[in-house]
């Protein structure tokens, strides 16, 4: 890559800020693109053709506006999307979910891993396979109404607690669960004191985060900076990212309109 060469991250909305910030801490002299698609959140409920799609669009606009790496911080996106993803641009592309199997493998100390997400990446198999492909024994559960409770300011709330005694209430005996959505860090401290000391929670950003620093080396040029692309409101965007931390940097409107003009070869099907 270049100095402070440039990487796009993107997400269906604010929670792949989560993986910006670690890929910030890990990379801090480069430059970030970063688009939350929240006009079309969320993505765990939609075909996976249809999410294939945005996902196609979105690379292709980062692409174009000079991203030399980018990173899929949607678990869903990344669990559907990512090989067509790769094969169809030049530049490097990197998902979620297996830094998380690696982190998970490495935590577990019996071979029980969970792992919950939306409801498109625990239908889509793509942590139970890879899991299972290293010997883990695999308990899965979607939770759809978690993105909503950390959205809305609840994360700490009794309802939330509520919600993840209904979703893990269920479990069997595993000793490590995987968070397989960028906004469930969030809600880390109320499924900890559900699920008790025993069980480690995994996230994949900081791992992720060091695979690419591994891969693309950091420069020492000065303080990178980021620009967010927002297909839905900016205000909303930024109130809404602020529950889990804020934004860094300026947000720029982007129509989805313009969005679909963009094409797998990483130009503008109109220019």
């Amino acid at each position: 890559m270049s100095d402070r060469g440039l990487i796009g991250v993107f997400d269906s909305g604010v929670g792949g800020l989560t993986v910006l910030k670690a890929l910030r801490r890990a990379l801090p002299h480069h430059d970030f693109l970063y688009l939350g698609d929240t006009a079309r959140v969320p993505y765990g409920r939609k075909p996976p053709e249809m999410v294939k799609g945005f996902a196609q669009e979105i690379t292709a606009f980062l692409a174009e506006r000079g991203a030399e790496a980018i990173m899929v911080a949607c678990n869903t996106a990344t669990a559907v999307a990512l090989p067509d993803l790769q094969a169809d641009f030049e530049i490097p592309i990197w998902g979620v979910i297996n830094p998380g199997v690696e982190a998970a493998v490495r935590a577990t100390r019996t071979g029980r891993v969970g792992v919950i997400g939306t409801r498109g990446t625990i239908s889509s198999g793509a942590y139970q396979r890879r899991l299972e492909a290293c010997g883990m024994t695999v308990w899965a559960q979607a939770c759809p109404l978690f993105v909503h409770l950390v959205e809305e300011g609840l994360a700490d709330s009794p309802e939330a607690e509520v919600l993840v005694r209904h979703y893990v209430g269920g479990r069997p005996d595993i000793d490590t669960l995987i968070l397989g959505c960028t906004h469930y860090p969030v809600l880390a401290p109320v499924i900890n004191r559900v699920l008790g000391p025993g069980v480690a929670l995994v996230e994949s950003a900081s791992v992720a985060a060091e695979s690419l620093r591994t891969a693309l080396g950091d420069s020492e040029n000065g303080n990178g900076s980021i620009t967010h692309f927002v297909t839905g409101d900016p205000i909303a965007y930024e109130h809404t990212a602020a529950v889990i931390g804020g934004v860094e940097g300026e947000i720029i409107a982007l129509p989805v309109s313009d969005l679909k003009t963009y094409s797998p070869a990483g130009t503008s099907s109109s220019r």
